[in-house]
């Protein structure tokens, strides 16, 4: 139990009525999660409106209510708390319940497009190799100093982020590392929360069906960067025009990555290969086991950030350079007869365009092909999906487009709108197929050894959603068996 005025530290109330001296004993922003002396928020999401359950809420137990809008005959035994936003209060709640814990932490928050899942996974594994107690929460999984279990959300909801960060500091971490999605961002997930630094890796096109504009993607990466203290570090890609707009007016100490523009954590990348990249960082060579020149700015942040964390030098580079990708981030399985198969979590034009840039770069000799099999997620930005097919279709020998996670919405339309973007050139190397499965099969069956195949989009997921219900596929398992089965 906590008292309701310690719970009301931080929150910018509008206006209280009644009993204002309760004890609680927990709290929801789901009338169905509320018990006896609960304390429920009622917040206006885009499917409901919170505001709707507060009587199921009051009979359920609730002794306090967080709303934007007072009933018009508030009972006088309940403690009502108006805000102008319940969410952002719902933030700071969360935080007070579970002591502030991420004020215990130096948490660094990761935001941008692409490679915020290997920038914040890397960094888990850094400091674990250290010998530092870290937590992570990331897309794949959230970590407390070892224990892992997967994520549902890249930025949970505020509850279970406070809870996620409270089991951290009770384990004895002392750093934690942790994606920042636009969404939780907007939505005031994070709120309340305390960073000792952030990190922008970069920004493409993506989640235009939630924001609206690229404007107001980018404003609401902004979000994170506008809400570090002074003491705490910005650390922004220079090579990306907007890393010089994340930081305008933030209080926080900047510094910058790069590989082209000048910068305070500068990579020259020397030689790129499929066992991995040779650089110089700061101008000291250094090997990675990481693929991809994608990578070699995902390290840059990686080395900024532990500099900026205290970090001796030495010990940091050695770390380095045992350091594994994430699961389903440029993983590569290969068959008996020499065909390369890569599983990769590119579901953004840029991170697609990056991935097949890389394999142009690892084709064994000159006839040797790059198959691409790819969809795009149901219920999200429809912008891009005539982009990326038509990036996959310049890009690749052959392509195949097939589904990924439709979600609610007909494969066969989401289909349509990537092959609008194919001009009658690119057609010719396509062919569509909504079974995934048997988009894989077909791309293997083209190939021939010393050829590429490329599974994007899905990567480290081991379900594919239709119409609500998670049906189990592994993209990976699905390739290796593929290979298995038809014997190349």
């Amino acid at each position: 139990m906590k008292l309701l005025r310690e719970l009301l530290r931080d929150l910018k109330i509008k206006a209280t009525v009644g009993a204002m001296h309760a004890a609680v004993a927990g709290i929801a922003d789901n009338s169905k999660h509320v018990a006896k002396d609960y304390l429920f928020v009622a917040i206006k999401g885009t499917a409901s409106d919170g505001h709707r359950y507060i009587e199921d809420a009051l009979a359920a137990g609730a002794c306090a209510v967080v709303c934007e809008e007072l009933p018009e005959a508030p009972q006088d035994h309940v403690a009502w708390i108006q805000v102008a936003d319940a969410a952002e209060a719902l933030g700071w709640l969360a935080c007070n319940w579970y002591d502030r814990p991420s004020e215990k932490l130096q948490l660094v928050g990761i935001t941008g497009t692409n490679g915020k899942t290997t920038t914040a996974t890397l960094l888990y594994q850094l400091f674990a190799s250290l010998d530092r107690k870290s937590g992570l929460i990331s897309t794949v999984v959230n970590c407390v100093a070892g224990r892992c279990e997967p994520s549902t959300h890249t930025t949970p909801n505020a509850l279970v982020l406070q809870k996620l960060l409270a089991e951290m500091v009770d384990a004895g971490c002392k750093y934690a590392f942790m994606e920042v999605s636009s969404h939780g961002l907007v939505q005031r997930r994070v709120a309340g929360t305390r960073f000792a630094g952030a990190v922008f890796t970069n920004i493409t096109h993506d989640h235009l069906d939630y924001h609206g504009t690229f404007d107001h993607y980018i404003r609401a990466k902004k979000l994170l960067f506008d809400g570090l203290k002074k003491d705490a570090f910005a650390l922004v890609n220079a090579d990306d025009k907007h890393g010089a707009t994340m930081v305008l007016n933030t209080k926080a100490r900047v510094h910058t990555f790069a590989l082209r523009s000048p910068s305070d954590y500068k990579v020259k990348l020397l030689e790129s290969h499929l066992t991995g990249l040779l650089l110089t960082l700061n101008q000291k060579e250094l090997w990675l086991r990481l693929i991809g020149a994608f990578n070699a700015y995902n390290v840059a942040a990686i080395y900024g950030v532990a500099d900026l964390l205290g970090q001796d030098d030495e010990p940091v580079r050695t770390a380095l350079s045992s350091l594994t990708a994430p699961d389903g981030r440029f993983q590569t399985v290969q068959s008996a007869t020499g065909i390369l198969g890569v599983v990769d979590y590119a579901h953004t034009p840029d991170a697609l365009e990056n991935v097949l840039n890389t394999l142009a770069e690892f084709r064994q000799n000159a006839g040797a092909k790059v198959i691409t099999v790819v969809g795009c997620g149901g219920d999200r930005d429809k912008a891009k999906r005539p982009v990326m097919a038509k990036i996959a279709a310049e890009k690749s020998d052959a392509v195949i487009l097939t589904s990924d996670n439709p979600r609610s919405e007909d494969p066969a339309e989401i289909l349509r709108e990537m092959e609008a973007g194919l001009d009658p050139v690119l057609i010719r190397k396509s062919t569509t197929l909504p079974d995934r499965k048997e988009g894989i099969k077909l791309a293997v069956q083209r190939a021939q050894p010393g050829d590429i195949v490329l599974v994007a989009g899905k990567g480290h997921e081991t379900y594919q959603e239709i119409q609500g219900v998670r049906h189990p596929f592994d993209d990976r398992a699905v390739l290796l068996e593929t290979f298995l089965v038809l014997n190349v």
